[in-house]
């Protein structure tokens, strides 16, 4: 079976049906691991009136075989890898380093890019719901994950529409709590369950970000407005 989700956006709203336990209230944050995690954290953030925040986390790639895992790097500089495959693949440690600095590179340049002069949200003391547009492997998740407890949350939920079982699994050993929409049975990949999985590209990113940042000022204006009694004649 594909196409369980229309696109990454069609995918986050239904998520939040699974997460109205944390609508309306002061203490939820959502994260959206970028690029594609975006998307569905901002479907979540408007369903549940929480303010959104983007979290980067970056695959290392082998050597040669970039489409490989040896690890992933995360917001903070925290790095986690597969020491199942470094050992198997016998690299160096001068190749690991190389790979690890580049993806660092490629991290700093989409803070800024996706953020601006925005500082990121704080989340100490707060109900993380962290989200992706699916879990494969888990690396790059496991990487986040790593990197968001040292920000001190109060939880982490991870959120996901569609996950291979035994990265939901793993999820819910490292998580908090985990809510994985779909776990198939047969999962060769993320986007087969989705009927448009085309990339998301930096500039969507920025302006979903812009556009939750509007909204959450309007919001902030509209109570103030309302704490003064409305208008006086």
């Amino acid at each position: 079976m594909t196409g369980v989700f229309e696109h990454r956006r069609d995918a986050g709203r239904k998520l939040a049906k699974l997460l109205s336990a944390y609508a309306d209230r002061t203490d939820v944050v959502v994260l959206g691991l970028a690029r594609g995690g975006v998307p569905v954290a901002f479907e979540i953030a408007q369903a549940l009136g929480a303010p959104l925040d983007v979290f980067i986390s970056r695959k290392l790639g082998v050597p040669g075989q970039p489409e490989l895992a040896m690890g992933a790097i995360a917001s903070g500089g925290v790095c986690v890898f597969n020491e199942r495959v470094i050992r198997e693949l016998e690299l160096t440690p001068h190749g690991i380093e190389e790979v690890r600095v580049r993806e660092l590179r490629e991290l700093e340049r989409r803070e800024l890019a996706y953020r601006g002069e925005r500082l990121p949200l704080d989340v100490r003391g707060t109900q993380v719901i962290l989200a992706d547009d699916g879990l494969a492997t888990g690396a790059t998740m496991q990487a986040a994950l790593t990197a968001l407890r040292r920000r001190h949350p109060a939880k982490i939920i991870v959120a996901v529409p569609v996950a291979s079982r035994r990265a939901c699994a793993m999820m819910r050993t490292m998580a908090d709590e985990c809510i994985c929409a779909a776990t198939p049975r047969l999962f060769m990949g993320v986007g087969q369950w989705y009927r448009d999985f085309t990339q998301t590209e930096d500039d969507e990113v920025g302006a979903l970000l812009n556009q939750a940042a509007y909204d959450a000022l309007e919001s902030m204006g509209a109570h103030a407005f309302a704490g003064l009694g409305g208008t006086h004649g």
